[in-house]
């Protein structure tokens, strides 16, 4: 991907599934209206109730690869067999109207967006605080099966082993402290 990104502040937030990523980005998105969810695409078919250009971007195999050959994606991985890519022009879109993009993404996606942005990027990464604990809060959810239970919980334990390589670590122990603890890194980000 050697196309260089639109200038400006993007924020990326990473976690394991099940650490309390979305609610600490969906209150961010609350509570700053300068900042905006960057809406990614995806090759997986649409939940129910879930809107394309809104939720996700909802493209076919063919449409994915198409961007990627055009060198439309900022990163994309695959996962749970489905593909998710951030797209460039949405995060350029954000930022030419002088918003922040909110990027929710994976590990190794958010490294290549920390690695194009570099200090105009600020990424954080959401922990939990125990795998067991992880489990616990996947195992409420009901919607796993033990299989993917386990699958998620593998790619948890590689995903924590990359946590030193963004620029904050936040250990989501209590969400009230985790969360002031993300804005009290962003603030100063999105003032400067």
């Amino acid at each position: 991907m050697s196309k260089s990104p639109t200038p400006g502040k993007v924020i990326v937030i990473v976690a394991p599934s099940g650490a309390g990523k979305t609610t600490i980005a969906q209150r961010l998105l609350t509570e700053y209206p300068k900042i905006q969810f960057s809406v990614s695409a995806t090759t997986r078919k649409p939940r129910k109730g879930e809107k394309d250009g809104e939720d996700y971007y909802f493209l076919s195999d063919n449409e994915f690869d198409q961007k990627i050959e055009n060198e439309e994606f900022l990163e994309w991985e695959h996962y749970s067999g489905n593909r998710y890519g951030t797209l460039r022009s949405e995060v350029d879109k954000l930022v030419e109207s002088g918003y922040f993009p909110l990027l929710d993404i994976e590990v190794k996606g958010a490294l290549n967006v920390q690695r194009l942005y570099n200090s105009g990027a600020i990424s954080i990464f959401i922990e939990p605080p125990s795998l067991k604990e992880l489990k616990n809060r996947l195992s409420k959810r009901g919607s796993e099966t033990e299989s993917s239970l386990q699958q998620r919980l593998k790619r948890a334990e590689m995903e924590i082993k990359y946590a030193d390589r963004f620029d904050y670590s936040v250990v989501n122990d209590d969400l009230e402290k985790a969360y002031t603890e993300v804005k009290n890194i962003i603030e100063p980000f999105i003032t400067d």
